[in-house]
C-alpha cells in the first residue's frame, strides 16, 4: 500500500539545504524537525555517492527515507550504507579511456585525482573526500581542454550512451537517468494524491523542480543560478529570498504551513 502523507519533499544537498562553505545544514534544522514531527518524508537528491548521502541521510534523521544519489544516476534504497556494485561506473572510465587522447586529456575527474585532490577541490574534510570519490554510478570533474573541443568530447561520450550535465561545480557523466526520472520513480510509494516539493540551486536541478507541484530554485550566489522559468509566472515555481539552508528552512516551514496547518 502507498506511504501516506501529504507532502513529499525532494531536495538538492550543496547550495540548497546544505551551505556553500561549511556543507552544513544547521539554519534548516527547524524545518528539518518540523518534517519528522509531521512524518513527511524528505528524498535527499544530490550529485553525491551513496556512501555521502547514507552518512547525511542518517544524521538528518531520515534514514527510513529513499534517497538520489549521483544526479539522478541511482537511488539508494532505505537503511543502505550505499554499499553496491559499481559496474556503471567502471562501464563509464572505459568509455572516457576509449576517447582519443586530445579529447581525454581535456577531462579530469574524480578518478583521475587522489582524494587530497578531490579535498582540495571540492572543500571536503579527507574522509568525506574518500566517501566522495567512491563512484557508482558516474564520474564528475571539470573540462579544461580547449572550449572548441568540448562538443567533440560530449558527442563523443553520446555516441557510447554516456551524458553529461551541468552542476553547480562540475560536468557530470552518467547514463542518463535524471533527478526527474528518480523522482517519479520513487513516487509509485507513496500516495498519488501526495504534493511533490523540489528545491534546488542549479541548472541540473531544473528538471527536478519543473516536475514537481511546489518548485523552489534557492538562492546561491556562488553558483552559476537558474535562468527564470516559465512556471514562475503561475507562482508554481518560486524563489527563496535568503540563501542556502536558510532559504530553504524558510520556505519548507511555509508550504507545511500551508498544506497542514490551514487544513487541519
Amino acid at each position: 500500500m502507498p506511504i501516506a502523507t501529504r507532502l513529499v519533499v525532494f531536495s538538492d544537498l550543496d547550495g540548497t539545504l546544505l551551505d556553500h562553505d561549511g556543507y552544513r545544514w544547521d539554519a534548516a534544522m527547524p524545518a528539518l524537525g518540523e518534517m519528522q514531527a509531521r512524518g513527511i518524508p524528505l528524498i535527499l537528491a544530490s550529485s553525491k555517492t551513496g556512501a555521502e548521502i547514507a552518512e547525511l541521510r542518517d544524521q538528518m534523521g531520515f534514514a527510513h527515507c529513499p534517497a538520489i544519489v549521483e544526479n539522478g544516476a541511482g537511488i539508494l534504497a532505505p537503511h543502505s550504507s550505499g554499499a553496491t556494485d559499481n559496474a556503471a561506473h567502471t562501464r563509464i572510465i572505459a568509455a572516457l579511456d576509449s576517447l582519443p587522447a586530445p579529447l581525454r586529456a581535456g577531462f579530469s575527474g574524480f578518478t583521475d585525482w587522489t582524494v587530497s585532490q578531490v579535498a582540495e577541490d571540492t572543500g571536503l574534510p579527507e574522509a568525506q573526500a574518500k566517501l566522495a570519490r567512491a563512484r557508482q554510478f558516474s564520474e564528475p570533474g571539470h573540462w579544461n581542454g580547449p572550449p572548441e573541443l568540448l562538443d567533440d568530447f560530449l558527442a563523443a561520450l553520446f555516441e557510447m550512451g554516456v551524458s553529461a550535465r551541468r552542476g553547480g561545480r562540475y560536468l557530470t557523466l552518467s547514463f542518463g537517468a535524471t533527478k526527474a526520472s528518480q523522482m517519479a520513480n520513487i513516487m509509485g510509494g507513496f500516495d498519488p494524491n501526495a504534493a511533490t516539493m523540489a528545491l534546488g540551486d542549479a541548472p541540473n536541478d531544473v528538471e527536478m523542480i519543473e516536475a514537481a507541484d511546489i518548485g523552489v530554485i534557492v538562492k546561491n550566489p556562488h553558483g552559476p543560478g537558474i535562468e527564470p522559468l516559465d512556471a514562475e509566472k503561475t507562482g508554481r515555481i518560486t524563489r527563496t529570498d535568503q540563501d542556502g539552508p536558510k532559504g530553504w528552512n524558510q520556505t519548507v516551514l511555509a508550504t507545511i504551513g500551508e498544506l497542514y496547518d490551514r487544513k487541519g
